[in-house]
């Protein structure tokens, strides 16, 4: 096989109706752009989402909602992958780092630690924010939860 045998599969491609080529092709005269008005002219331009005068659909349907301009994402963390990180890399100190490194987050994300899963290491583990029961459950297992201010 080589670059200049391909072809599109069969019935992929067609050839598209010359418009405007005489009266002998079928589609001369207007070429199927109707009589006179603005679509019949060269240059005609319509604006986005203009439906022919009748009320568009971004003005039909009712807006609904509410994005919160200050809002603030995490990336969220379990205490199950603090527990693999840390057997894995065997460290009793987690920070951003290494959770970066590890490919949980990102290293412009903001990390929250959520309280899925069960940890037994005691480890102290430093991130932008923690849930209740992740802060619960790394202090039941002898560790430390620093927030990162």
């Amino acid at each position: 096989m080589k670059l200049n045998n391909l072809t599109p599969a069969a019935g992929a491609t067609h050839t598209s109706k010359r418009l405007g080529r005489g009266q002998g092709s079928g589609k001369g005269g207007t070429a199927t752009r109707g009589t006179k008005g603005a679509q019949a002219r060269a240059g005609y331009e319509h604006k986005i989402g203009f439906e022919g005068g009748q009320m568009p659909i971004q003005r039909r349907l009712p807006k609904f909602g509410f994005k919160n301009p200050t809002r603030v994402e995490y990336k969220a963390v379990n205490v199950a992958d603090i527990e693999a990180l840390a057997a894995a890399t065997g460290l009793k100190e987690l920070g951003l780092a290494e959770i970066v490194s590890a490919g949980l987050a990102g290293k412009n994300d903001l990390v929250k630690v959520l309280g899925n899963g069960e940890i037994k290491a005691a480890v102290s583990v430093t991130a932008n924010a923690f849930s209740k029961s992740a802060i619960a459950k790394i202090e039941a297992a002898g560790g430390k939860a620093v927030v990162i201010e």
